[in-house]
């Protein structure tokens, strides 16, 4: 794997161009908030250079970040990868390095663990992924990796979701697996 040396900043335009991306996400889809006020999400953003960052990497990779609920105990926004299908910028990526470096042949240039730890996200769990389910009809042609037990990994497999016949459906791969239609989500907590 090739690591990527990365600058963290926005530029005020980088900045300013995505929190109006997000406030006219946030106005659009008041479903996945009920209760929530962009004004005080935007207050926790605002000074956030490293949440900000993480943020922009989410919509540049496709996966169309948006407000999914708070901790109120934290005084954090949960944000999680909104987009109808799995995020285009993540897709054809095996499940984890492990599973990446064991490929003999047509290795992927990445993969989703990886890729989720330099945009500063964590990748969805089962109970995250139908949670998101609940908030629309998510990965209804694609499907995405999802937070796999280490006793399941231990065994070489890993874990992806997806939406079917109006269902969530929870499946195994071998980690070292990738197709094209499948990518991961992430959340962030601001």
């Amino acid at each position: 794997m090739v690591m990527r040396k990365l600058t963290k900043e926005l530029s005020a335009e980088q900045r300013e161009k995505l929190l109006g991306i997000l406030k006219a996400r946030f106005e659009k889809n008041m479903n996945r908030h009920k209760g929530l006020e962009w004004a005080k999400v935007h207050a926790n953003l605002k000074d956030n250079t490293e949440k900000l960052w993480s943020l922009y990497e989410m919509e540049r990779t496709g996966g169309e970040p948006d407000v999914v609920g708070n901790d109120k105990k934290m005084g954090q926004y949960i944000f999680y990868d909104c987009s109808e299908e799995s995020p285009k910028g993540r897709r054809s990526v095996c499940y984890d390095r492990e599973g990446q470096e064991s490929r003999k042949a047509f290795k992927p240039k990445d993969n989703a663990i990886d890729m989720a730890d330099i945009i500063g996200i964590e990748i969805l769990s089962e109970e995250q992924y139908r949670e998101l389910q609940e908030l629309g009809n998510f990965d209804m042609k694609t499907s995405s990796w999802i937070k796999t037990p280490s006793d399941i990994r231990k065994l070489g497999g890993a874990l992806f979701a997806d939406r079917r016949y109006g269902n969530v459906f929870v499946y195994h791969n071998g980690a070292p697996s990738y197709y094209s239609a499948r990518a991961f989500r992430g959340s962030l907590r601001v």
